[in-house]
């Protein structure tokens, strides 16, 4: 099996028979890449600032949201081309000789002043050449009954009877024609024109107004640079008078005849553009107006199926994810919020989306965008869940943002060189596909992470993962099932899902999307067109006129051309080709006239960006901007509804890699002399004893104050010298144990209390603790001698009771504290190792007698134990051997596991494991376990740690012979992870799962060996933090701190200086270091001749540990300490007074 639960994982989810298709899998960056530090930097502050991430995610959206309805229009006056539900469009030029036109279309412009088209003098010089070029069309009304057509000179002009009669609403011909002109508005009078009080008015209340052919007169086709305020035409540059005819239509020869004598004729007050009035040059250009076929609903309703099957199916396999709804809604909206903001800025800056169908936008999004937000779920998923949300989340993101990052890229890059070669309906769609995953970048990197990081806050995903297996893991030890390659690629398990599938979903429907354009091309037709730009096509982009130049037209013909809306498009279909869905027509050069005497330098060039744009800007800002601000406060005040109360715990779990994990404390310098005992209380007091005969209390949690004992109130009598010292665990007492007498101080109201006698007989006892409280008694006093007999001392007995253990000498004795009942009362027993080995455990009764029970785990030859450590909060203790160690159920005394180690040093075994979980077998489980020990031999620290192979799995410590739940993982499926640290020094294991130590450092070097074991060396993911600064050269002063965890699946180790520079030269210089001790959760003291140092790791809480030893989360605390239960508040029992 693989020696890492990932790579068990991935390694049963992959197919083996395509090793070539892992090649594409995308690379994983060293924890110390620029780029991975930076995005896992980004991650932390999202997942520590959500509420702000959200917020800037939300604004951003509404800026980009807001505008949309004002900014897409179905009237096309200034806004963007409405988006067609189900028709694809197009305007495109074709190459010469690529095929026949169905028709012809020739056009005049006629300029005044620039911007000035609405002058009432050029609109009636316009309708004087309109005249001219097509004979009267006052009251124009082409209707006329059938008659046969006579024969007429093709050299002469049209009577107006004969023109109609041609006109194609009398039928169509090949002779057929038809015109627009602005002129229409007025319905061609120069009566009208010249009495029209308001002809901006007229213009806009008549841009609806259909001509005979029921073709809308749209400003966007009788007029050219156009200036739109309000959603209102306010002035043009040129009037567009536009000629369609048929190839045999002689209203298009007169047409072009008499232009060529009208550009002499009029040239005294007209100048033409070409001055002979010839149109020589003209383009073919293609017109569609395709409604979406059966084949086309088809394929995206396959594709979308795909989409949203690939989408469930995948979020069925999420096993750590809960609110599962939530997670489609936030996908949905991350979406949609993506295709509208991209939507709005391709309105902006004015990039045609009308070419192609509404629903053929979101899926290729929808496929990318699935890619980054399950990678990055997984990533979360495969992290420790012991660790904090910003941590979880900061890895992740750090290892999978600039795969998204890099995928993103690729494709834009990829789009960019599709849109140069494909046509331009196809070019817009890319572009917005380019707009689109930019936002889904962002929008993952800010909404999905804040939203997330929620996610995981609120347990979401870490509560489940302890239940991750239920539905998937066997009994026992069954061996997971092979998947299939198909099975791998749909759960996104092997790289071609992760890495080109959005890729490949987005060229395919680039090069539907062309094909759709070209509808009669085969398909390999098609690519070689696309991939060696030899299509039928050519580039909007033709070389200006140089003859135009002069007159600085406010838009050229060619982009006029472009900018015709596919509504307009759409009605000449249904006049030329009823039953067709496109036509081909060749587009002569229009003939330009400008008015002589006319100014045609720019006054105010054309805006670049979308005119409706400057319209909402000018009069909907006020209400825009308030909106956001009340969008901004719901969200703020919703969030912090939401979180009420978790952002100060999320603070207190945060990950502390962004601080630093060590914090080097001096407590004041009080001691005089060498300080030789120290002790610790559950909510912060350390006792010191020093050589000069000082007794100090110390209380860190309230910032290091401290005192004597002695300058408050002089001791009843001499306490020298103390052999011992303890508090009991409500921090209310301290007891000093002499040769003949314990002392008891009042932590609370600073004062003695009576002292009790004792005989030692000048021995050393092995244990002095306080017991637990019973219903009648406070904490009575324990003390364990090396010969075996157990001494209770109980406040309010004269005599205290004495209890035999073991009849053999004792090395090791250490107290254990349980819980009877859930709520019950707490139960003590006392553990015990002796000199020949033996192990017994002394339990108190309900009737407050003793029983001791001698413990036979091995056989007789094997009791060679030598120490007891008690695990409270996981009901059971630790026997260290020589190279062993024993997990012993405290309950049943039943062994539960033996570990493998190597040689131990008596008395230096510690232990370490994540918080307790409750599976549903019912017994005790976690995620992690491990001890450390010095080596017998080398002295080197020792550390083994446990994990389940299946990630989502627990270590369970029930009975083997009880039946297991599907997330219990037996001692024998756990992975084993070995780590040795030379020249540990004196060192402790903290109960916040970390093993801090100091050492002398004689080379300078902080030489550690972070080697693993080989059951570590295939695919663990590591942080190896080294923070060695340069120490003073004095090689009698080079002590250092230092600290590791192993604790799940990620190794840290860190070391620093003891001393910071000032202090250098300020203390005493020791050969040795004083006693340790533990304080609080993530705090230890250590003795540096009179100076007592303060080292932290991480985040320290002060609490109960004696309250919370049951609790799930021992080492992480509570934030409030436990009130005293009220039994004993209201009770008047006997205390230590």
């Amino acid at each position: 099996m693989p020696s890492l639960a990932v790579r068990a994982w991935r390694d049963s989810h992959t197919c083996t028979d395509l090793p070539a298709i892992r090649t594409t899998e995308a690379p994983l960056l060293a924890p110390n890449h620029p780029l991975r530090r930076a995005f896992a930097r980004y991650g932390r502050y999202a997942a520590r600032h959500v509420v702000t991430t959200l917020i800037i995610s939300v604004v951003v959206a509404s800026i980009l949201i807001y505008p949309f309805p004002f900014l897409y229009t179905s009237d096309l006056s200034n806004g963007a081309s409405n988006l067609p539900h189900h028709v694809w469009t197009a305007a495109q030029p074709l190459k010469e000789n690529s095929t026949e036109s169905d028709v012809i279309m020739r056009s005049i412009w006629v300029h005044g002043s620039y911007m000035k088209a609405l002058d009432r003098e050029v609109l009636l010089g316009a309708l004087e050449l309109q005249d001219e070029l097509l004979g009267p069309t006052k009251n124009f009304s082409p209707r006329r009954p059938v008659t046969a057509l006579r024969v007429h000179d093709p050299h002469a002009d049209l009577a107006p009877q004969d023109r109609d009669a041609f006109h194609v609403v009398n039928g169509l011909t090949n002779q057929s024609w038809f015109f627009h002109s602005p002129l229409q508005y007025w319905a061609c009078s120069a009566e009208r024109i010249s009495t029209d009080a308001n002809i901006v008015s007229t213009v806009n209340a008549r841009k609806t107004q259909p001509t005979s052919v029921n073709v809308t007169l749209r400003h966007s086709i009788v007029f050219s640079g156009k200036h739109f305020e309000d959603r209102k035409l306010l002035a043009a540059d040129a009037l567009v008078i536009t000629l369609i005819h048929l190839r045999d239509s002689p209203v298009g020869r007169q047409w072009e005849r008499k232009a060529e004598a009208l550009a002499a004729r009029m040239k005294d007050k007209w100048t033409a553009y070409p001055a002979d009035g010839k149109s020589m040059t003209s383009q073919l250009y293609e017109f569609q107006f395709m409604p979406i076929s059966m084949q086309d609903t088809v394929f995206l309703a396959l594709a979308y199926g795909l989409a949203g099957l690939y989408f469930l199916y995948s979020l069925s396999k999420l096993r750590a994810v809960k609110s599962k709804i939530g997670l489609i809604v936030t996908v949905f909206v991350q979406v949609v919020v993506s295709i509208m903001s991209s939507f709005t800025v391709c309105a902006v800056f004015r990039v045609d989306l009308s070419g192609i169908p509404q629903a053929a936008y979101p899926v290729v999004v929808l496929s990318m965008s699935l890619e980054n937000i399950f990678r990055l779920i997984n990533a979360v998923i495969v992290t420790p869940s012991e660790n904090s949300t910003s941590s979880r989340i900061s890895r992740a993101f750090g290892e999978t943002a600039h795969v998204a990052l890099a995928s993103s890229a690729q494709n834009v890059i990829i789009l960019w060189g599709l849109s140069k070669i494909v046509s331009p309906g196809v070019s817009a769609f890319c572009t917005f596909v380019a707009v689109a995953i930019v936002f889904d970048f962002f929008y993952l990197s800010t909404f999905f992470l804040a939203v997330l990081s929620v996610d995981v806050r609120r347990t979401e995903l870490s509560d489940a993962l302890a239940k991750a297996s239920l539905k998937n893991n066997r009994y026992g030890q069954e061996q997971p099932l092979k998947r299939s390659c198909f099975e791998a690629m749909l759960q996104g398990k092997i790289a071609l899902s992760t890495r080109i599938a959005g890729t490949v979903i987005m060229i395919t429907f680039v090069l539907i999307a062309q094909w759709h354009f070209f509808e009669n091309d085969t398909f390999v037709r098609l690519l070689r067109g696309v991939f060696r730009v030899s299509r039928d096509t050519v580039s909007f982009s033709q070389p200006k006129n140089s003859l135009l130049v002069d007159i600085h037209q406010a838009r050229s013909p060619t982009s006029w051309l472009r900018l015709q809306d596919h509504e307009s498009a759409r009605e000449v279909i249904n006049v030329i080709k009823p039953r067709s869905h496109s036509y081909i027509a060749r587009v002569y050069d229009p003939l330009v006239f400008v008015l002589n005497g006319a100014d045609r330098t720019p006054v105010t060039p054309e805006r670049p960006l979308l005119p409706a744009l400057y319209d909402f800007i000018d009069h909907h800002l006020k209400h825009f901007l308030a909106t956001v601000l009340f969008i901004l406060s719901a969200v703020r005040l919703l969030m912090n509804y939401l979180l009420w109360g978790d952002d100060a715990e999320s603070r207190r779990n945060d990950d502390m890699s962004d601080q630093p994990l060590l914090a080097i404390e001096s407590l004041p310098e009080a001691h005089s002399l060498d300080v030789v005992m120290m002790s610790s209380s559950y909510d912060g007091h350390i006792i010191s004893v020093g050589l000069d005969r000082a007794i100090r209390v110390w209380d860190v949690r309230s910032g290091g104050r401290d005192y004597a004992l002695a300058d408050i109130e002089p001791p009843p009598e001499n306490p020298f010298p103390i052999l011992a010292v303890a508090t009991d665990k409500k921090s209310s007492w301290l007891a000093l144990l002499s040769s003949h007498k314990v002392f008891l101080w009042n932590l609370v109201e600073h004062r003695w209390g009576h002292p009790v006698p004792v005989e030692l007989n000048g021995q050393k006892p092995e244990g002095f603790f306080f017991g637990t409280p019973t219903f009648d008694f406070t904490s009575p006093l324990v003390i364990v001698r090396r010969n075996g007999t157990m001494t209770q001392i109980i406040p309010g007995m004269k005599e205290p009771m004495e209890f035999t253990i073991c009849k053999s000498p004792l090395i090791s004795v250490r107290p254990l504290v349980q819980k009877i009942a859930p709520h019950g009362s707490s139960q003590l027993s006392i553990l015990t190792a002796s000199r020949k080995g033996c192990i017994h455990v002394a339990t108190q009764q309900v009737n407050d007698t003793w029983v001791s029970q001698s413990l036979d785990v091995h056989s007789d030859e094997d009791r060679d134990a030598y120490q007891v450590v008690p695990l409270s909060a996981l009901s059971s203790f630790l026997i260290a051997r020589s190279q062993t160690v024993d997990l012993i159920d405290a309950k049943s005394k039943d062994l539960l596991h033996t570990f493998e180690t190597d040689p131990i040093q008596p008395r230096s075994l510690r232990c370490f494991h994540s918080s307790r979980r409750k599976p549903q077998c019912g017994s005790i489980g976690l995620v992690s376990f491990g001890i450390a020990y010095n080596h017998a031999e080398t002295g080197d620290c020792i550390m083994h740690s446990f994990t389940p192979k299946e990630d989502g799995n627990v270590i369970c410590f029930r009975n083997t012979n009880l039946p297991p739940s599907r997330s219990c993982s037996l001692w024998s499926e756990t992975i084993e992870s070995k780590r040795q640290i030379s020249n540990p020094g004196t060192w402790e294991a903290l109960p916040n799962g970390f093993l801090v130590g100091v050492r002398r450092d004689v080379n300078d070097s902080g030489s550690s060996s972070g080697e693993s074991s080989p059951t570590t060396t295939g695919g663990l993911r590591r942080r190896m933090y080294q923070r060695l600064e340069k120490r003073p050269s004095r090689s009698s002063d080079n002590w250092e701190v230092w600290v590791a965890s192993q604790l799940g699946r990620e190794e840290i180790y860190e070391t620093r200086p003891l001393h910071a520079d000032y202090e250098v030269g300020s203390h005493l210089i020791i050969s040795e270091l004083g006693p340790i001790v533990k304080v609080g959760t993530a705090s230890v003291a250590v003795g540096f001749g009179n100076v007592i140092k303060l080292i932290t790791v991480g985040h320290q809480h002060f609490e109960d540990l004696a309250e919370n030893e049951n609790e799930e989360s021992l080492h992480i605390g509570s934030r409030r300490r436990k009130p005293a239960a009220v039994t004993h508040a209201r009770m008047k029992v006997p205390s230590w007074n």
